[in-house]
């Protein structure tokens, strides 16, 4: 993903949306220590209009909102914009939760009640991918009736283009990098999150699944993106 830039300058600032106002003041107080500034919306309608207005390096977005739900939100976001990251917050701990929030096209997620600590670790993870990510490859990649073209992030699928997150991009453009190799929930946890501590794998295989919704013509029997049971996935190699 690109850097966010506002003229020559790396975009730094967070959208915090969030219904809680003790929550609101704590991230602001550990966002801005560490030079970011931050934009704030309480509820779903005001998150909207925030967004409208400037863009954002990333978004902390709770799923609970008046007005306007996070996942409502979350929508109406990636319907405009495919790129800027999203962690959404949720007070429930329930997988459906989780898995929701991903499929809406979430970069990761934070239950509470969680620490600062951890969200600041994850928000760099993200920006630290954004600022420093490695170059892609200046060229299409071809793997069978599946085409992605690195410089514009275009996927097509039997001449098909196919709308996919930034999250996805990354995802599928790192299994045709790695084609034929048996890849792990914790290489990809580290090459394409960028976490440098253990996440929940459970991110990965949501999107890999919403991946096989767009790129399989029967994602229960997938033919690119196959499960290697006890050990991680698996880009087939048609080329």
């Amino acid at each position: 993903m690109h850097c966010r830039r506002e003229g020559t300058v790396v975009n730094r600032t967070i959208l915090i949306v969030e219904d809680e106002p003790s929550i609101v003041t704590l991230l602001q107080y550990n966002l801005e220590k560490l030079h970011f500034n931050t934009v704030t919306a309480y509820d779903g309608e005001e998150a909207l209009q925030r967004f409208n207005e400037r863009e954002y390096a990333l978004i902390v977005l709770d799923l609970m909102l008046p007005k306007l739900d996070g996942v409502s939100v979350c929508k109406s976001i990636r319907s405009i914009d495919q790129q800027v990251p999203i962690i959404m917050l949720t007070a429930k701990n329930t997988e459906q939760d989780k898995v929701r929030g991903l499929e809406l096209g979430a970069d990761d997620y934070l239950t509470k009640p969680f620490s600062p600590k951890e969200l600041i670790a994850r928000i760099h993870a993200i920006l630290r991918r954004t600022e420093k990510g490695k170059p892609h490859p200046s060229s299409e990649m071809k793997n069978g009736d599946l085409i992605i073209n690195p410089q514009n992030y275009e996927v097509k699928f039997k001449e098909k283009l196919i709308d996919v997150t930034k999250k996805e991009f990354e995802l599928l453009l790192y299994f045709m990098q790695h084609k034929g190799e048996i890849i792990t929930r914790e290489i990809l946890l580290q090459s394409v999150w960028n976490f440098d501590f253990v996440g929940d794998s459970r991110m990965i295989d949501v999107q890999i699944s919403n991946l096989r919704e767009k790129i399989e013509e029967n994602k229960r029997n997938p033919q690119y993106l196959k499960t290697v049971r006890g050990l991680g996935y698996k880009m087939e190699d048609y080329a």
